[in-house]
């Protein structure tokens, strides 16, 4: 019965996501338009056949900048983003009368967002592989492909815990709590996740800094061990230090829920 009701929750999230079109479609675009920018770079970078940088070839590169976007739509998307702003207009106090469990709740309406915006990406892969022809890596060793999805898996969970953390400043901050989002969200997370580059274009001091954080098992990671560029020592690695992220953030989530709705005024309400 209370699976039930998160898939109804799910259901529900789903069909509204198309009452925000608008929004939906610019997501969408900038994904695109990253992915031509991205496209271009590394074609002309790789312009001789022959050429390998940084352990990629041309067909390793150009598989990572499609694989960025899907991974992208799947890991990246979320409706957890309306948290703060919910806090920060009371209607947070509307949901807190309900009988559901709020970190289920919008992890129901995340999977919403996610579903949706996979099935356009698998579209736009589709479309702009016609459109570009690049070559493509296909990966055949069933570890590296298994390991790749389990990692994705794990980057939903990854990100869920982190966009709820941020979006609770507005706890404390309502009026910016948009201000953390765009900061960790668009800025940080984007960055370090691999999303604009390969993280191992950097110094191999800095590649070290980024294996201990968790930005980089959301994008980049799981594109690495699809690829076939790290080891199993590495992947089981990278395993047990996502899984202690994702420990560790939970319980953080939880500490600073509970002290946030301490801190809670229903302001607008």
């Amino acid at each position: 019965m209370k699976l039930q009701k998160y898939l109804m929750i799910l259901k529900v999230s789903f069909l509204q996501e198309f009452a925000y079109r608008f929004n939906f479609v610019m997501w969408r675009v900038r994904n695109v338009i990253q992915v031509f920018i991205a496209f271009y770079f590394w074609d002309t970078l790789f312009a001789d056949s022959g050429r390998v940088i940084f352990g990629y070839d041309r067909a390793k590169i150009l598989t990572y900048v499609f694989a960025i976007l899907f991974i992208r739509s799947i890991v990246l998307s979320a409706r957890a983003v309306d948290i703060a702003g919910q806090i920060s207009n009371g209607e947070l106090s509307n949901l807190l009368l309900k009988p559901v469990n709020f970190f289920k709740y919008w992890f129901a309406r995340d999977l919403s967002s996610k579903a949706l915006n996979v099935v356009f990406a698998f579209i736009e892969t589709f479309l702009l592989y016609l459109l570009l022809r690049p070559p493509i890596f296909l990966q055949t060793t069933p570890v590296n492909l298994m390991g790749a999805l389990v990692f994705v898996v794990l980057a939903i969970l990854l990100f869920y815990f982190l966009l709820f953390i941020t979006n609770m400043v507005a706890f404390w901050m309502p009026e910016n709590g948009w201000a953390a989002q765009f900061l960790i969200i668009g800025i940080v997370t984007e960055f370090f996740s691999g999303g604009v580059f390969p993280l191992n274009i950097f110094p191999k001091g800095a590649q070290v800094v980024f294996g201990y954080l968790p930005f980089q098992y959301l994008l980049y990671f799981p594109v690495q061990v699809y690829l076939g560029n790290v080891t199993g020592a590495e992947i089981t690695r990278g395993l047990v230090i996502v899984v202690c992220w994702i420990v560790a953030l939970y319980f953080l989530t939880t500490k600073i829920w509970v002290r946030g709705l301490k801190n809670y005024a229903s302001e607008g309400r």
